[in-house]
């Protein structure tokens, strides 16, 4: 027998186990004790030291696209500037919060101190112009016009100036040219809020803090398509910056180019003639206030008839878009903010609310036939209209008998349209309405009137009808401030309150007169009035007005923008017909707006017409001139400028000269701009790339050219 216990293992063996246990024992002591001494011990310090090695998002904003007009011209793109920018993250952490840094900054770039700094700063409601309006973590462009020798100081002496950098960037340009800015129509951009960043959030269009948005025009109403997409790229950091690797990339894409129906040559002529026109009646003398026409402000819309898409938008006052690029001055932004300045931001086209006067007498004469009068029968014309005991005067008290609603339109008869509004009203109940038909006030609302046109531009506003409805709720606003204010037997303003305090919710007889010829609480828009008589055009369809005509991918897809009609006027074809027919005697001999357009080629080119001469209460009178041929159609206004024909008439006609071609004795002079509206699209290429033509800036016609022919027989009419 051997002596083996029964485990099988020697004495040998069993200390050798023994021996293995004691080191794998103080081998897991050992590594339990670095655990804690790692994770407890100095867990903080340690976890200090992870979260500076970190992931740095650098983001390189996409190529916003360009905003091209209907043949390719470039009305907003993007030029490579050295632009100088300041990291006010990096400038906080000084402790002089980079004070010596942007001071050495403003002696390289020939800016004052303060100037710089005051670039820097983040806007708030206490804080004026300059300031940064975007994210506080992105670099801040102090300037956009940077010479190669101040980018060169400051890329050779990175420790002077920490936290500035000097690149070459894609900066956007307004070029104008030919001359016409569309400043109101194209809008500016400036940088993205921390709210519109978490509004857009979770949408298919977020933003990143460098970006850039539109603020106003095309540029706000297109942002996401022209943005396009920034090219992000994520690096692992250390806490010294170093990059540790890259971690993700996702590849930008430019930004789609607009093209529009705007026609840089037309926009250059409309901008100009209105301009002008302001310019010349501010010479001349208003007979009833006797003083000068202030010309305060105008608008011009030059619209395609059976489309509804502008071909040229100008409002005045305007300014120059560029002042934007790279942060507005403080001493601009007050300008454009101030009251002096009239507000030049405006848009007047489609924010410039005005009465009609008697371009709105195609909507009464409308509401006539509906009711049941006869578009040809004989109305009486007078010098003017008695009603309970007050006299409502015709223009310059003339009467011209009995007429058809054609030649009442032809005359611009306010007496006949004084009598048609006030018999519906009696008809509806007067003061005690039954079921009232209200025709004139629902004709209007149908014609478009105080809604708004849907026109792919921002902030339109809606203008006013006033109904019964909209008296009823505009007196219960107003009904405690006017019952302070009222006094009965007192002054102007007080009698005036203290009636409306009693009885503003009524709809009295004179509102009616008065809102026949497009007076009183009536306000309107340009660009509601030009829909409106774009339609009378091309049979009674009510087009939204657009600007943007096709998104081109930057691979050189094109998504036309198609037009789209949002109501139809509430006539048959023949009360249409019977309006174009008295519209057209308007620029026939006899007609208002006849000796404004003497020499026009009327059997070639049939123009239709009609003058308004609105009446604002302690301003003068405003100047309105609606037009259309079968292509096109032109609306003007100039407030505070005297007649339709008289102040507006000059400059309608030469827009229409331009485009057509012709000289004031109808010829052709073989330099027609726009005969016909453009049907097709710029021409592009496979590499996205747009041929772009190159145009002239417009020179207007001399004096002599501008002389009308002369003509045979008595002079004709020049009022309204």
């Amino acid at each position: 027998m051997t002596n083996i216990p029964e485990t099988g293992r020697t004495p040998r063996v069993q200390i050798r186990l023994v021996i293995i246990q004691i080191l794998v024992f103080s081998l897991l002591f050992t590594l339990g004790g670095r655990l804690w001494y790692l994770q407890i011990r100095n867990g903080h310090e340690y976890a200090d030291e992870a979260r500076s090695n970190h992931v740095q998002r650098v983001v390189q904003p996409a190529v916003r696209g360009d905003i091209l007009d209907a043949r390719g011209v470039p009305l907003a793109d993007n030029e490579t500037r050295l632009v100088v920018s300041a990291s006010r993250t990096e400038l906080m952490r000084m402790k002089d919060r980079g004070k010596a840094v942007l001071t050495r900054l403003a002696g390289v770039l020939d800016m004052k101190p303060q100037d710089v700094m005051d670039k820097i700063r983040l806007c708030d409601s206490q804080t004026p112009k300059p300031c940064w309006n975007g994210s506080p973590y992105q670099p801040i462009p102090v300037t956009t016009e940077a010479t190669t020798q101040q980018a060169l100081q400051i890329r050779e002496r990175p420790e002077d100036f920490p936290g500035i950098t000097a690149e070459p960037t894609a900066v956007r340009r307004y070029p104008a040219v030919g001359g016409g800015r569309a400043a109101q129509v194209l809008g500016y951009l400036s940088p993205v809020t921390d709210d519109e960043i978490q509004k857009a959030k979770n949408t298919d269009s977020p933003h990143l803090r460098s970006d850039q948005v539109g603020r106003s025009g095309i540029e706000r109403t297109y942002d996401k398509e022209l943005r396009g997409k920034a090219q992000v790229t994520s690096y692992e950091v250390d806490n010294l910056g170093r990059v540790m690797g890259e971690t993700k990339s996702d590849p930008g894409i430019a930004g789609s180019t607009l093209i529009t129906s705007i026609d840089a040559r037309v926009q250059a002529v409309a901008e100009f003639e209105l301009a002008e026109a302001m310019k010349v009646v501010r010479n001349e003398t208003d007979n009833i206030t006797g003083r000068k026409y202030e010309a305060d402000s105008g608008a011009v819309v030059v619209m395609e008839t059976k489309t509804g898409r502008v071909v040229a938008m100008a409002s005045q006052p305007d300014y120059d878009p560029n002042v934007w690029v790279g942060g507005i001055s403080g001493q601009d932004y007050a300008k454009f903010t101030s009251k002096d300045s009239n507000y030049p931001l405006l848009n007047r086209a489609i924010q410039g609310q005005a009465p009609a006067g008697s371009i709105f007498k195609v909507v009464s004469a409308s509401a006539a036939v509906r009711a049941g009068y006869g578009f040809d029968d004989k109305y009486n014309c007078s010098a003017s209209y008695n009603m309970g005991g007050r006299s409502f005067a015709n223009f310059e008290s003339k009467g011209h008998g009995p007429i058809t609603l054609g030649e009442a339109l032809k005359f611009s008869c306010n007496t006949v349209f004084y009598a048609l509004g006030h018999k519906e009203w009696q008809r509806d109940g007067g003061l005690e309405p039954k079921n009232p038909h209200d025709w004139f006030y629902k004709t209007a609302r149908e014609f478009g009137l105080g809604s708004e046109t849907h026109i792919d531009l921002p902030n339109e506003v809606s203008g006013r009808i006033p109904d019964r409805h909209w008296k009823q709720s505009f007196w219960e606003a107003n009904k405690d401030s006017w019952c302070k204010q009222g006094k009965k037997g007192g002054t102007y303003v007080e009698q005036i309150a203290y009636e409306s305090c009693l009885e503003g919710n009524q709809l009295k007889a004179y509102d009616s007169i008065n809102f026949a010829i497009g007076q009183g609480d009536v306000l309107v828009t340009p660009i509601q009035m030009a829909t409106a008589y774009a339609a009378i055009s091309n049979g009674g369809t009510l087009y939204n007005p657009t600007v943007g005509k096709a998104v081109i991918s930057p691979q050189g897809k094109a998504e036309e923008i198609r037009p789209q009609a949002h109501g139809k006027l509430p006539v048959d074809a023949k009360t249409i017909a019977d309006l174009d027919k008295g519209l057209r005697m308007v620029v026939e001999p006899g007609g208002t707006a006849a000796w404004r357009f003497i020499g026009w080629p009327l059997d070639k080119i049939p123009l239709r017409a009609k003058t308004g001469t609105a009446q604002v209460y302690g301003k003068q009178t405003t100047s309105w001139l609606a037009t259309y041929t079968d292509d096109f159609t032109i609306v003007m206004t100039i407030s505070q400028g005297g007649t339709g024909s008289g102040a507006s008439g000059p400059a309608v006609r030469n827009i229409y000269n331009a485009m057509y071609g012709l000289t004031m004795d109808g010829k052709e002079t073989g330099k027609a701009l726009l005969p016909r509206p453009q049907a097709q699209l710029p021409t592009v290429h496979p590499d996205g790339t747009i041929d772009s033509p190159e145009i002239k800036p417009y020179v207007p016609p001399s004096p002599e050219e501008l002389a009308p022919p002369a003509l045979a027989g008595p002079p004709p009419l020049r009022h309204d």
